[in-house]
């Protein structure tokens, strides 16, 4: 049996759209656990909360530029100053439908971000992400 991620975070403001990349997910049987932020102020407010002094590190974030309250592009700033101990070892990927090349140049040069696709998440992607970031758990 193959190991499994932690947990794998989607940060969009699209249920739909969440339903389908947390069914894709489940389907490949990868993560022990999903969870689902509607915007980057609560992911960021997810990841900074520390229970009984630990962070929740998901192993893989999915993060939306275009959200309500705070983008993409505002989580990625708040996110870099998170201290160490909140941020981990996480592969983190823009999934949007943004179509300006300005937000694939942006994505390349940031370093907190691996890689940028264009929505939805599909079983293929899916795959190819674990094969690149994760070869010990397929």
């Amino acid at each position: 049996m193959k190991k499994k991620l932690n947990c794998i975070l989607f940060i969009d403001d699209d249920e739909a759209v969440n339903f389908l990349h947390q069914h894709y997910v489940e389907e490949a049987q990868i993560a022990e656990k999903t969870v689902t932020k509607q915007n980057g102020k609560e992911a960021i407010d997810f990841l900074s909360a520390a229970v009984e002094g630990k962070y929740e590190k998901p192993d893989l974030i999915f993060l939306d530029i275009n959200m309500p309250v705070m983008s993409g592009w505002e989580f990625i700033k708040e996110y870099n100053e998170l201290p160490a101990e909140a941020k981990g070892k996480i592969v983190l990927f823009m999934l949007t439908t943004s179509l300006n090349p300005e937000d694939r140049v942006r994505a390349e040069r940031e370093a907190s971000i691996n890689g940028f696709e264009t929505k939805p998440l599909d079983a293929e992607l899916l795959k190819d992400i674990m094969k690149e970031y994760f070869p010990d758990h397929v």
